[in-house]
């Protein structure tokens, strides 16, 4: 938001989706996020590491953010570092890529419901279990 923080992906990113996880919710402060995958070892930050900082949820992806304007930039996998999740709206212009999933539709929040768009729809993390409606 600030600028400070500034990050580049150097090759297309492998896919992303719609998350409407309770932790997604309240730190975007609406009813879910969207988070583009990056290639492994393909994200960089260009400017304003000093100003990063982390949280460890300790049960999920390393959250990243910055430091004076509270902007979550990217998510980190606890177990491979190569492996990073950009939020799509701290990317300036178009990134190339839409999302083609719904996660933890089970937490999705009743004020706001999930658009009628066709895209697969999972109960829990992508993957896990099958999409509702199957």
């Amino acid at each position: 938001m600030c600028g400070a923080v500034r990050f580049n992906v150097d090759a297309p990113p492998l896919g992303a989706l719609y998350c409407h996880c309770q932790r997604c919710q309240r730190r975007s402060g609406t009813s879910h996020s969207m988070t583009a995958l990056c290639a492994p070892g393909s994200f960089s930050v260009t400017a304003g590491e000093e100003q990063l900082r982390t949280w460890d949820p300790g049960d999920g992806w390393v959250k990243s953010f910055c430091s004076l304007c509270g902007s979550h930039t990217h998510t980190t996998n606890p177990d491979d570092a190569n492996l990073v999740g950009i939020r799509l709206g701290c990317v300036d212009g178009d990134p190339g890529i839409r999302p083609s999933a719904h996660q933890f539709t089970t937490y999705a929040i009743p004020w706001e419901p999930i658009p009628d768009d066709g895209l697969p729809r999972f109960p829990e993390r992508l993957g896990e279990g099958e999409p509702e409606g199957a």
